[in-house]
């Protein structure tokens, strides 16, 4: 418990975009879980939202609030990312609720994986922050 008020007083000192961007993606994340009973696709995406949190966590416990955390969502997104853009066709996003939101969750995951990957390359260029 202490590790997760540590990581959420962390991001609590995060710019304000930041934080409303956190919310954002907890939220587009959280929705697999209801959307897991009708898609194969929000079953993998719970599964990851499963995953990355409690690595998250642990990582932050371990180095703290810098740029290499970003390497959990490289990680753990980057083949679902692909397992995604590989269903595409099956999406439906025209059709259905649950195939706009898969839309909404690729979009969100790629922008996040934008930063991610940039903060994970600077901090391996020796940009400790």
């Amino acid at each position: 418990m202490e590790q997760l008020q540590a990581f959420q007083a962390d991001i609590a000192t995060a710019p304000l975009w930041v934080q409303y961007w956190l919310v954002f993606l907890s939220v587009v994340l959280m929705l697999a879980f209801p959307f897991a009973v009708v898609r194969s696709e929000a079953r993998w995406a719970a599964l990851v939202v499963v995953l990355t949190f409690p690595a998250m966590i642990a990582l932050h416990s371990a180095i703290g609030y810098v740029r290499l955390l970003g390497i959990v969502h490289v990680v753990l997104w980057t083949p679902f990312i692909i397992y995604l853009w590989r269903r595409r066709a099956q999406w439906r996003v025209k059709e259905t609720i649950s195939g706009k939101w898969i839309a909404l969750l690729f979009a969100t995951m790629i922008v996040s994986l934008a930063f991610d990957y940039s903060d994970v390359a600077r901090w391996l260029l020796g940009e400790r922050g």
